[in-house]
């Protein structure tokens, strides 16, 4: 296409844009946010121009990010059995253990085919320069392949010549992708996926990927277990064993018996039965040490200490003020860094240097040295603009991509993904939470 008929190809889209979007609302793709007591539920504003990524740029992308989740499940399997990687000086173990991530109710535990993150997503940026960089890895509980997937029905019913003339890759696969993850570790009975219901931020994604894998959509009030086994009860009373659960609960608030005795959204005793092997639990619990913003620092290292390789798609320049050498590069160069609290996700917790007053800055510096393990600091990538279309206009704003990794014999990259953007022509923070919108992700065929 020359630069003409790109314009108009955009412009048709953008057409749809109402339509979609009024859609989209009627059958409720919407994210919600529980914040400080209070959940909002919003609109996911969709765009539909869409990230289109050439055949060869995304074969990179694939064998970068197979590298990467593969190196990040070594990593678990490693802390929760032989910390080898910890005894070779490779990451502190005070900084490993100092973490929320880290569960002690896990160690010694391998799951099912040794598999501890099934479902990865893994945030990345283009900058401007062509280089792409990974921005963060999600391992508990990554959200967003619904959005695109529901975005593509629709927009494959409003404009079907549109996929006639483009040849993309396919990503209605994705169900079948999960479901062959599921089925990979099932320890015999159901796929069912577990929420914590309708006031969680992905409530509409739990229920239409149960749709999707044929799955029952279940929270804990439905499971139940008995001696060494899990077993999902129907509304007629029926009861059927369940071997694999998908679950979008926090792992806090999974099994009131061995985490947060305060939960009412668990299961009593299901971490029991998964520590007995009687069922599969997706993503595995105690994750989340692989994925604090902290050790997002070493997983370069862990490439090349687990692989022998070093990582095809490098991470933000990133510095750990854990480090005295790096804790002297961040308060030296203050102003032109952004500083991030690795405790928090969606967007919170993100503070940019520039934005503060000589007042601010300071007493952000003497943070830093009070608790150095709480943030990590990185240079400002200025990452690539995408177009949108904005009433009738089109304009450019941020916008990075979240892949999908699934596991079973080995790492599958879905040919799609979610692209985030910012409504904000001042801002780099893409997260929903913030406001932000999404479009589909095209992989040429």
């Amino acid at each position: 296409m020359d630069i003409q008929e790109k314009e108009l190809f955009r412009r048709n889209l953008g057409q749809h844009s109402r339509k979609i979007n009024q859609l989209l609302a009627r059958y409720g793709v919407k994210f919600g946010i529980y914040k400080n007591g209070t959940f909002k539920e919003q609109l996911f504003p969709y765009d539909p121009i869409p990230r289109v990524i050439e055949k060869d740029e995304f074969a990179v992308l694939e064998k970068g990010l197979k590298q990467r989740v593969t190196a990040l499940n070594l990593f678990l399997k490693d802390i929760y059995t032989k910390k080898q990687i910890l005894k070779d000086g490779v990451v502190p173990e005070e900084f490993v253990y100092a973490g929320s991530g880290f569960l002690a109710q896990c160690d010694g535990f391998v799951p099912p085919e040794g598999i501890f993150s099934h479902i990865s997503g893994i945030d990345l940026v283009k900058g401007k320069d062509g280089q792409w960089y990974i921005l963060e890895d999600n391992l508990r509980i990554p959200s967003g392949a619904s959005y695109p997937m529901i975005a593509r029905d629709l927009m494959r019913k409003a404009t079907p010549q549109t996929f006639e003339n483009v040849h993309i890759e396919d990503n209605r696969n994705y169900a079948e992708l999960l479901r062959r993850t599921m089925d990979h570790v099932n320890r015999g009975g159901l796929n069912v996926i577990l929420t914590p219901g309708r006031f969680n931020a992905a409530y509409f994604e739990h229920s239409y990927l149960a749709e999707k894998i044929g799955a029952h959509l279940t929270d804990g009030s439905d499971l139940f277990v008995e001696r060494d086994g899990l077993y999902f009860r129907d509304v007629e009373g029926n009861r059927e064993r369940v071997g694999a659960v998908y679950r979008r609960i926090s792992d806090e608030y999974l099994d009131p018996m061995n985490f947060n005795p305060e939960s009412v959204i668990g299961v009593p005793h299901i971490f029991d039965v998964y520590r007995k092997g009687g069922v599969a639990l997706l993503n595995a619990p105690g994750n989340g040490v692989a994925d604090d913003k902290g050790i997002y620092y070493f997983v370069p290292k862990m490439i090349r200490y687990y692989l022998g390789e070093d990582a095809i798609i490098p991470n933000a320049p990133t510095y750990l003020v854990y480090y005295e050498k790096d804790r002297d590069y961040v308060l030296l160069n203050f102003s032109r860094l952004v500083i991030k609290d690795v405790a928090e996700a969606g967007g919170y917790g993100v503070f940019f240097g520039k934005d503060m007053d000589a007042e601010k800055q300071d007493a952000f510096k003497k943070l830093i040295q009070k608790e150095p393990r709480r943030f990590i600091a990185q240079e400002v990538i200025d990452f690539q603009d995408l177009d949108l279309y904005d009433e009738g206009n089109i304009v450019s704003r941020k916008a990075d991509l979240r892949a999908f990794v699934l596991m079973d014999d080995e790492p599958v990259v879905w040919k799609s993904g979610l692209t985030r953007f910012t409504r904000n022509p001042a801002s780099f923070v893409v997260n929903s939470s913030q406001g932000g919108g999404f479009k589909d992700t095209w992989v040429l065929a």
